[in-house]
Order: structure tokens, then sequence, then C-alpha cells
């Protein structure tokens, strides 16, 4: 998605080879109105699927599946990385090693906001080894519900994360695929016409 591209190459920071940074306008400083352009599009992307649900993980995720789900006009998700105190009814959970922080977290989803009849699109703010999104599918399914599509903001194309979701048999929508990093450069996939 062009919009999305030159938004990147306006206001991002690419730092190393793996790192780049969008606190500006996506997950720090959020710009509502441009957040609300890309939920549309995913809106717009995913209309045909049935969608019943958005899902995100916390917390990055959370202002474009907003922004998705409300386009859509469904309900959306949030699935927690801590387990609440507060913590009581069927819960479904699964482990999640972070690339980004390089730890591991308990991926936790509340039975009473999922159904076997849902289709769900799930939204996050990267695809890198796509660890968060398999997660959030384990819980998904075991919940009997069918993920309907994944949609990325930013995919960084270099890294595994696609193909291990496509050959599970899910659909992706990237709005921006990074083909390559590194400090001060940022190389978008060149989209086929």
């Amino acid at each position: 998605m062009k919009l999305l591209e030159d938004r990147i190459r306006k206001d991002g920071q690419a730092e190393s080879s793996t790192v780049l940074k969008v606190g500006s306008f996506i997950n720090h400083q959020v710009d509502s109105q441009f957040m609300d352009q890309l939920g549309r599009d995913f809106a717009r992307h995913f209309k045909e699927e049935g969608i019943t649900k958005v899902f995100t993980i916390e917390s990055s995720g959370i202002a474009p599946a907003m922004m998705t789900a409300a386009h859509l006009k469904v309900p959306m998700v949030i699935l927690k990385k801590q387990t609440s105190k507060i913590l009581d009814g069927e819960v479904y959970q699964t482990r999640v090693m972070s690339f980004t922080k390089g730890t591991s977290y308990e991926l936790t989803l509340f039975a009473d906001y999922i159904n076997k009849e849902d289709r769900i699109l799930l939204i996050d703010d990267f695809l890198a080894n796509g660890e968060a999104a398999m997660g959030a599918s384990r819980l998904i399914e075991e919940a009997g519900a069918t993920l309907a599509g994944i949609g990325i903001l930013i995919e960084k194309s270099f890294q595994k994360g696609r193909k291990r979701l496509e050959e599970a048999g899910y659909k992706v929508y990237s709005q921006a695929r990074v083909a390559r990093l590194d400090k001060g450069l940022i190389e978008f996939v060149e989209e086929e016409s």
C-alpha cells in the first residue's frame, strides 16, 4: 500500500538490518486519521471473508484493529500477553516467543469472546517470523473458530513469517512489505502489476 510505504519513508527510522522504528505514527504516538485509512483498507481487502470479529495482540495492534473492526462493523477482541490476577472463567492459552523482546509470553484468549461460528480477522503491526500470528491461530483453532485472514501493517519480507503463515494455509495481506533494512535504508518489495 503506497500510502503506508510513503509514510514509512517519511517518518520511519531504520536502525539496523532488523529494526524499523515507527513510533511517531503507529506504536507510541498514533496518527488516528492515518490509522483510520489503514483500517478502511483492511476492511475493503477482507470484506468478502464474512468476518465476525477482529482480533489483535496487545498492544501495538490495537489501533489498526479497532479501526478495521469499526469499518467492518464487528467487535474487536484483544489477546492478552499477561495473565490477569482477576482471571476467572475459561481461557485458551499458548506460549509465544517475542522476536522483538527475545522473551516468551503466555498469550491468553477469554473463551467468552469467541465461538465456533466466528470467522476471525487477525490484525497486527509487524510480521517478522510469524510467532505471534501462529500463537493467535492456535488459540482460534483450539476454540473451534476459523482464522479467515491475517492483516499486517508492516511485513519484514526478508524473514520467514509470511512463508510460514501461507504454508499453514492462511491468507496474508500486508500493507507494506519491507524487502531490506539497514541503518538509514528502507527498501520495499516491488509489487507485481
